[in-house]
């Protein structure tokens, strides 16, 4: 008796230990404490009795032909993320955090092996049809196999995906133990099998796909204008994740061919909400009567959102700037100041980080952590990454840009490129020249005065700008010179990392590696990064990526202002607690129409 109670006893702490090595619960987060409890009603920075109703129009620039926002051809209607739920949300009131939406929960094991989530039941298309585990399959081999190659990238460390019953799944992970996947897994946007299985999948869409989001697809007019209705019957309208949220009946687009036509329209009244990204507009352009009056009101909200890089950027795949020094010396020409007390009404700080405005932004010199990785690479990387503070060159401001123009002057020189007959020439007799590509009239008054020092350097530069399509299509195939690009960043940095640096998407049209880059010791810090098993291991692993990135001078770094400057007509009501992580950009998921300031607004026209 004693000895079975003793292996009874066992066999009780064996299968409790077991029960510990997994994690069970309905939301998950990569570092840290969940916020919000298990039966939590709603986020904090909603207003859960926000009142439904009344038409929200935007403006979008451009055009677009195609429904599949899956894959490398065409261009999607702006916000068409609407229609589509995934199996977790990600609060943004938490750096990285997501909760059950489709997924009533989630299982994740010690060893990080896999995820499994059981479907809430219930979940519906919006033609009433419930939404399975199949589904779930059918969208991550059709996306992965199929769809654009950042798809494939981003999910590169899933062994498979498996059906276990109708309403459970799970996917198998590969690799390295990876904390982030089960929440990159969560964000895998689930599409229905039975309306794409008879469709070519690598196809442009012209017709509207079916969803199970809290909006649908309603009237369209191709290339000009979207419709998005409220689903009534939505599915999830009562999740807490969803309480607040939604509250307008239609979100219209109106497609306008650049941001000058378009901002006319917004001060006509034609649609209600603008992000502005142009200073001297900021600073300008609002000053109308209906601003006096209260009618259109601007904000600068600020933000504490990682602002990411903005900057002109390098095709290194050319030779005429695969040589790190023409790039640090052509940085050289970029008169930041003066443009910021010129150009830009001082809106702007300088980035200085390819994770600007953040605690992954690398500073002073590494130490800790940060060295530690970097230690690993050290025969592979520039030495002044271990022994000099990382800084961009600083002007008074005036426009006597001599001194930078003379140190840029020496680079090109030790790189072997010097001055014949008025024209930058390297020993080969080629002449330094290209086309600088530009997918906005608003640049062409920014990256003029760079032309203008770069010709004093005997560089010849075209200045060309198409239209934001074209724009798209050659950057896909990376056919261009010099261009301006802005990358976002997340609070977490992951597996998207890989689009961006990696060597194997330097290879790969339609990855987000425009730059070229193909860097093994990159490489490494991207997999050390990913594999991260803390947030202060993200952070230096993060750090010293950034660290790497920036003194091989892949790009000449722009600016950023932290805040987002928005103008509105005066007829929504919000909530009175802003998101830490949200942006001012997305606030169509909490806002509301006010009808009584909406009547005084058109009583005032």
């Amino acid at each position: 008796m004693k000895r079975a109670a003793f292996v009874l006893t066992l066999l009780v702490f064996f299968s409790l230990s077991l029960a510990q090595d997994v994690y069970r619960g309905s939301a998950i987060a990569l570092h840290g404490d969940i916020k919000y409890p298990e039966r939590f009603t709603q986020f904090d920075f909603v207003n859960p009795d926000a009142p439904k109703g009344g038409e929200l129009v935007l403006a979008a620039t451009g055009s677009y032909d195609s429904f599949n926002s899956f894959i490398a051809e065409g261009l999607t209607p702006t916000a068409l993320g609407l229609i589509y739920d995934s199996l977790m949300y990600q609060s943004s009131d938490e750096p990285f955090t997501q909760y059950g939406l489709l997924a009533e929960s989630i299982e994740v094991p010690a060893d990080k092996s896999y995820v499994q989530y059981v479907l809430r039941e219930g979940a519906t298309w919006h033609d009433g049809v419930p939404i399975t585990a199949d589904d779930v399959v059918f969208s991550f081999e059709k996306q992965t196999t199929e769809g654009a190659p950042g798809i494939a990238s981003y999910y590169a460390d899933v062994s498979g995906v498996e059906k276990i019953d109708d309403r459970t799944v799970r996917f198998n992970f590969s690799g390295e133990p990876n904390s982030e996947l089960p929440l990159i897994v969560g964000s895998l946007t689930i599409i229905p099998k039975h309306f794409w299985e008879d469709k070519d999948f690598t196809a442009v869409l012209t017709e509207a796909p079916l969803g199970s989001g809290a909006y649908r697809v309603g009237e369209f007019d191709m290339g000009r204008s979207i419709t998005y209705e409220r689903v009534p019957d939505y599915w999830a309208a009562d999740l807490p994740v969803n309480v607040g949220q939604n509250n307008f009946d239609t979100i219209r687009y109106e497609y306008y061919q650049d941001t000058t036509v378009s901002l006319e329209a917004f001060k006509a009244g034609e649609f209600d909400f603008r992000l502005e990204n142009v200073a001297k507009d900021w600073a300008t352009a609002y000053e109308i009567p209906a601003k006096e009056e209260g009618r259109l009101i601007t904000e600068a909200v600020p933000n504490n959102l990682n602002q990411g890089m903005q900057a002109f950027v390098f095709n290194t795949r050319l030779p005429k700037f695969s040589d790190p020094r023409v790039r640090e010396a052509l940085g050289y020409a970029f008169d930041f100041e003066w443009s910021n007390k010129n150009l830009f009404y001082d809106q702007y700080t300088r980035s200085n980080s390819f994770f600007s405005n953040s605690e992954m932004a690398a500073t002073g010199l590494p130490e800790g952590k940060e060295l530690e990785y970097l230690e690993k690479y050290r025969d592979q990387i520039p030495e002044e990454v271990f022994t000099t503070e990382f800084t961009l060159p600083v002007t008074d401001g005036s426009g006597n840009n001599r001194d930078n123009l003379r140190r840029a002057q020496e680079l090109l020189t030790e790189a072997g490129w010097e001055i014949k007959d008025g024209k930058l020439t390297n020993a080969a007799g080629e002449t330094m020249d290209f086309e600088f590509v530009l997918n906005s009239p608003t640049l062409e008054r920014v990256v003029a005065p760079f032309v203008q020092n770069l010709e004093r350097l005997g560089i010849t530069v075209t200045l060309n700008t198409i239209d934001p399509g074209q724009w798209v299509e050659r950057m896909r195939n990376f056919d261009f010179e010099m261009t301006s690009v802005r990358r976002p960043q997340s609070e977490s940095p992951g597996n998207e990392q890989r689009n961006y640096w990696s060597s194997e998407a330097a290879d790969t049209p339609g990855s987000g590696n425009f730059y070229g880059i193909k860097n093994p010791a990159i490489d490494g810090l991207i997999g050390d990064l990913i594999s991260a098993p803390d947030r202060e291991s993200l952070v230096a692993a993060t750090k010293a990526l950034d660290r790497v990135l920036l003194w091989n001078h892949y790009v000449i770094p722009n600016w950023y202002v932290p805040a987002d400057r928005i103008a509105y007509w005066n007829k929504f009501g919000r909530p009175e607690d802003a998101s830490d992580y949200g942006s001012s950009a997305d606030f169509f998921t909490t806002w509301w129409i006010d009808e009584e300031k909406a009547a005084a607004l058109v009583q005032g026209q």
